[in-house]
């Protein structure tokens, strides 16, 4: 049990919230509750933002020094607990040991780059001026309160993306994980934070149930941005509130990214990238490769090796390190995989591989020869479930490619580089990658997508932009002359 992980964090107390429901957080694999929390409501939501408010006045006005003297502090906590926090997003999330260290080693690099925002909020930038004797300053000033909302599945990565600059730059933070992963999603990034000598009321960390609070954290009049990672409808709602209220929003949604196998491609490399891609963390990542198309010169090679390859992934309890294909997250998310399985079936795609339930765990299924413009090829899975589809020509596959609604990320193999950095650019996603997979991040790159897939970016300079607001401010050193 993990019950010492049953608080919310609200101005730097621990303590029960205010909701009458109690949830139970369950570990995926085997059901065991791991923690009952008793949950937050309306009033706990307006105690955090007016805590975050009141705290947020202070730490803009901490010197940048102090700030990063946190930020890495908290990185360093999380070095010195990796291998307890990876067994809880192991437990907690159905992660793979793989995943889940990963996850952790990911997030140390995140908080050390993003501590250099710190230092950038106290160098303006000089603009050129056409004006006589006109010095023109751009200085960055904190966006004030930061309301994050993340995701069930990279919890700790995806909350720490937003948290961390937004610290960085001197906002103050409520953030709001998942139900099924606010351990790992939530209260460790609280508690590290806390040890680190984060200032009370800079960060808190709660949960409640959507039933209750409804949109109330998001319309809130004290939050000036809402990041949100998560799937496409409820970022659509999430979008026309911070509209409607003038609301910065950062957000992240969902993917049915596409892995091009061109006809020079090295088939070894693009097979390799393909099993990654799509089966890491059982294929619940937004930028998971959901459609795998292939030139036809190598169609039948790859489909009977790709199948071969997923087949014999090892699945079971993710907490043994020879685990790669753990459990879906919620029956709920499995039973609709499967409804997807069998809606593809009907549709006649040609299933090549049928995979097994075993309680909460499914192991692969692969559909071949699959219609691009079917229901299956045009539907974020977010399951173990692949899909391989056939073209003839560099210009159909980039056709194909981009035949949907959304634009996360891409990939493409060849052994061309400079024909791969074309075909990429012209992938209409935020992101795109030649002779590797579709997921990958870096701290000091832009992330985010086009079409449905979201608005914004986090990482590097523009996830500084994303939580700071830019203020022009001109000296005219010298008298002006008037026209009039």
């Amino acid at each position: 049990m993990l019950n010492k992980y049953s608080k919310q964090s609200i101005n730097g107390e621990w303590r029960n919230g205010r909701s009458q429901l109690i949830y139970d957080n369950v570990n995926p694999f085997d059901k065991e509750v791991i923690a009952s929390v008793k949950l937050s409501n309306k009033e706990d939501v307006n105690e955090a933002y007016e805590a975050a408010r009141s705290a947020q006045k202070t730490w803009a006005k901490v010197p940048s020094a102090e700030k990063k003297e946190i930020l890495f502090r908290a990185a360093e906590i999380f070095g010195e607990r990796k291998q307890e926090i990876t067994e809880i997003i192991s437990k907690e999330t159905g992660s793979s040991v793989l995943k889940a260290t990963g996850e952790v080693i990911s997030i140390i690099e995140m908080i050390k780059d993003a501590a250099n925002y710190s230092e950038r909020m106290e160098m303006p930038v000089s603009l050129p001026s056409s004006m006589p004797g006109k010095e023109s300053l751009v200085f960055h000033k904190p966006a004030g309160v930061v309301g994050i909302i993340s995701p069930f599945n990279y919890p700790l990565f995806l909350s720490m993306r937003a948290v961390a600059p937004a610290i960085a730059v001197g906002d103050a933070v409520v953030l709001k994980p998942d139900l099924q992963t606010q351990i790992s999603g939530g209260y460790i990034i609280g508690e590290v934070f806390e040890q680190a000598g984060l200032p009370k009321g800079v960060l808190n960390v709660l949960t409640f149930a959507i039933e209750e609070v409804g949109d109330f954290f998001v319309e809130h009049p004290i939050p000036q941005v809402i990041s949100f990672t998560g799937s496409t409808a409820v970022g659509r709602h999430i979008g026309a509130l911070c509209g409607q209220h003038l609301k910065k929003a950062a957000l992240e949604l969902g993917g049915n990214s596409p892995l091009v196998v061109l006809e020079d491609a090295d088939i070894d490399q693009a097979i390799n990238a393909a099993i990654f891609g799509k089966f890491i963390h059982q294929g619940q990542i937004c930028m998971i490769t959901n459609r795998i198309l292939v030139h036809r010169k190598h169609y039948k090679e790859f489909v009977d090796r790709y199948v071969q390859r997923a087949s014999e992934l090892p699945y079971g309890n993710p907490v043994d390190p020879k685990v790669i294909i753990g459990p879906i997250i919620n029956d709920n998310q499995l039973k609709k995989i499967l409804n997807i399985v069998e809606e593809g079936k009907k549709e006649g795609n040609n299933l090549v591989l049928e995979g097994k339930q075993d309680g909460n765990i499914l192991t692969p299924f692969v559909f071949a020869d699959v219609d691009n413009k079917s229901k299956l090829a045009q539907t974020e899975i977010f399951g173990p479930v692949a899909i391989i589809i056939p073209f003839d020509s560099e210009e159909e596959a980039l056709e194909m490619a981009n035949d949907t609604e959304y634009g996360l990320s891409g990939a493409v193999f060849t052994q061309d580089f400079e024909r791969g950095i074309e075909f990429a650019r012209q992938i209409e996603s935020g992101m795109a990658h030649v002779n590797d997979q579709t997921v990958n991040s870096s701290p000091n790159a832009p992330f985010g997508g086009e079409k449905a897939s979201g608005l914004g970016r986090y990482g590097g300079e523009w996830g500084f932009e994303e939580f700071t607001s830019a203020k022009w401010v001109t000296v005219q050193r010298e008298a002006r002359k008037y026209p009039f």
